[in-house]
């Protein structure tokens, strides 16, 4: 899969399916994006590889409290990706909506509905939960392994 920025400077490609993706109905993405909700690929960010432009990096603050860093055309402030504090720069939070083919990644799972908006109809077959969730309850096992070794270069860089 290809993505890139509204002005075509930045341009990448995703070499691997993502682990999971996640439509985020929290008040922090509504207000972020302008919008009803984010809807997030996660994937390694080793598995994003720029074909061109350089994004530049920026912070924003979280509920978290440990913030983000997003990944924008330096030229049409497209927000492309995310890093959040607890991966760090090894996850990958994919705007999905910059993908040249975003109907290819389609929520798998729809979180913090407690804030959706209520116009928002959400289909069925796909897990909603009010708040979090637990990884090992919905993610394939292929998507935990990855997720796993992300977790361990994680402890061995300190």
């Amino acid at each position: 899969m290809e993505g890139g920025c509204t002005c075509g400077e930045v341009r990448y490609r995703l070499t691997e399916r993502p682990l999971f993706v996640h439509c985020c109905h929290c008040r922090w993405c509504q207000r972020e994006t302008g919008s009803a909700f984010a809807l997030n690929a996660l994937i390694e960010t080793e598995r994003v590889s720029l074909l061109r432009g350089a994004p530049e990096m920026g912070t924003l603050p979280s509920a978290s409290g440990q913030g983000q860093e997003v990944a924008r055309c330096p030229s049409c402030q497209t927000a492309l990706w995310s890093h959040y504090g607890g991966t760090g720069r090894l996850m990958a939070f994919v705007r999905v909506g910059a993908l040249d083919a975003p109907e290819l990644c389609p929520p798998d799972i729809h979180i913090y509905t407690s804030t959706r908006l209520p116009w928002v109809v959400l289909d069925d077959r796909v897990p909603a939960m009010e708040g979090y969730y637990r990884r090992s309850a919905h993610w394939p096992a292929e998507s935990l392994a990855r997720f796993e070794a992300i977790k361990a270069r994680l402890a061995a860089s300190g």
